[in-house]
Parts: C-alpha cells; sequence; structure tokens
C-alpha cells in the first residue's frame, strides 16, 4: 500500500473519530439524530483543514468593520468552532452601526465560542465581556487579544459563566447591567435550554436598559420550542432573516411581569 494512501486512510479514520467525539450518548433517538447533524456540520468544517499531529485547527479570516479578523478554530468542541450565527449577527452589527452603536456600550456575549462576535462588537467601540465554559476561554482569549490588541477601543474582558449556575454570586444584579446582551448559535442539542432561558432573562430583567441581540440557525423543532419560550419572556423583533442560511436574528427586551416557562 503506497504511502498517499495510508495517510488517506488514516485521515479518514481521524475524522470518523473526531465525530464520534462530537457526538454524546443521549437518551432519545431524536436528540442522538439532532447531534449527529451539529456534528456532521462540524465535519465540512474539519475536511478543509490541515491535519496535525494531536488535533486538527482551522483559521477563518473575515473582514468585517473594517478590519481583517483571524480566528483559531479547533475540533475540541462546539464552542470552539465558527457557526452561522455568528457571522450573521457580526455582519448585522456592523451593517447597523447607525441604528445600534456599540460605541462606548457596555456589552455581554454568552457562549461566545471562538470570540469573532466579542471581536467585532469590540472593534466597534464597546467595552465587551466574553464569556463561556471554562474549557473554551484559552481559545477564546487568544482569538480576542490577537484580533482587538492596538485596535480596539477598551480591552475586552473575558469570564467563565455557565448558564443557569451562580448568576446571582458571579455576576450579581444591578451591578453587572450592560446595554446590549449578544448570543449567537447558542441553542443546539446540549440539554441546557431552560438554564440559557434562565441566563438571558438574569441579564435582560424588566425595566432595565439592556437589549438581548440573538441570532441562531434553525436547525431542529427544538429551537422552534425554544423561540416560543423566549417571546413568552421577551418583548422581540425579528430583525433579519436570512432564508438561505436559515438564520434568523431577533432584538429583545424583557417583558414586564414575565413567568419563567417550560422550555
Amino acid at each position: 500500500m503506497s504511502d498517499r494512501s495510508v495517510t488517506k486512510k488514516k485521515k479518514e479514520a481521524d475524522d470518523e473519530q473526531d465525530a464520534k467525539l462530537l457526538v454524546e450518548q443521549s437518551p432519545t433517538d431524536g436528540e442522538l439524530t439532532d447531534q449527529k447533524v451539529m456534528a456532521g456540520e462540524a465535519l465540512d468544517r474539519r475536511n478543509i483543514w490541515e491535519p496535525s499531529v494531536y488535533y486538527a485547527l482551522g483559521r477563518e479570516t473575515f473582514l468585517i468593520a473594517g478590519h481583517d479578523i483571524s480566528i483559531r478554530e479547533s475540533m475540541d468542541a462546539y464552542g470552539a468552532l465558527i457557526w452561522p450565527g455568528a457571522i450573521a449577527l457580526s455582519q448585522f452589527l456592523d451593517n447597523n452601526q447607525q441604528q445600534m452603536s456599540m460605541m462606548d456600550k457596555a456589552v455581554l456575549e454568552i457562549g461566545a465560542g471562538t470570540g469573532l462576535l466579542s471581536t467585532v462588537a469590540g472593534l466597534l467601540g464597546a467595552w465587551v465581556t466574553a464569556t463561556d465554559l471554562p474549557d473554551i476561554l484559552p481559545n477564546l482569549t487568544f482569538n480576542l487579544l490577537r484580533n482587538t490588541k492596538g485596535r480596539s477601543r477598551y480591552a475586552p474582558q473575558v469570564a467563565a459563566l455557565t448558564w443557569g449556575q451562580d448568576l446571582g454570586r458571579d455576576f450579581p444584579y444591578p451591578f453587572f447591567q450592560y446595554d446590549y446582551v449578544l448570543a449567537a448559535d447558542v441553542v443546539y442539542p446540549h440539554g441546557c435550554l431552560e438554564q440559557l432561558l434562565e441566563t438571558m432573562r438574569h441579564f435582560c430583567r424588566p425595566g432595565s436598559r439592556t437589549t438581548l441581540l440573538w441570532a441562531n440557525k434553525v436547525r431542529f423543532p427544538s429551537d422552534l420550542r425554544f423561540t416560543e419560550c423566549f417571546k413568552s419572556s421577551f418583548n422581540c423583533t425579528l430583525v433579519l432573516e436570512l432564508p438561505q442560511q436559515e438564520v434568523r436574528i431577533y432584538k429583545a427586551t424583557a417583558k414586564e411581569g414575565w413567568k419563567i416557562p417550560e422550555v
């Protein structure tokens, strides 16, 4: 067997293993199918990357907010990949600066992932806090620093945030208030949709000045169910729909007198 054939078979085996690592055990066939869809979408990105000895790293470059933004990706987790909602919301912020200015605004991103969206908000003049799970933070920090150092008005902050956990302790209200909360492609089969909604509501309270911008690619029935629960807690407007990418962007503020719905 030629060296090229061996290399090709090894790459195919590595790709298959990457998919298995992204698909966890689920209690129902439907949830398992949903996770396979996400893993397949991730593999589509993986196939354009150069393999390395330990794991695959990809690098995507975007021209947004007048800057070349280079984002490092990894197959280690969903949060280490760039998803369509982050690209769409980043471009939306850049294209709507007059109507939705980030200049000198306090901005929080939940589920920041690779940091593309937080980077764009920072380059547009915002004081940004990017949050995600602890294991996502090293790559998130790397991307933010390499793209904002010497370019942004404020140095971006990075913090660990697990949806629905210790919010009152780590981000007590009203000491932590934001003009905007950003969320992109945070709705997928991760089993934490109730906690996600709780987190959104913690930072976007009735009577506050906080506006939530949420972008999501519609993939699963659970996306639509979450959207209905979201609408029961927030006054929301669909500000952009991209049919080809199946991405929707909502602008929302908290409703008065809401109750926590079941997700």
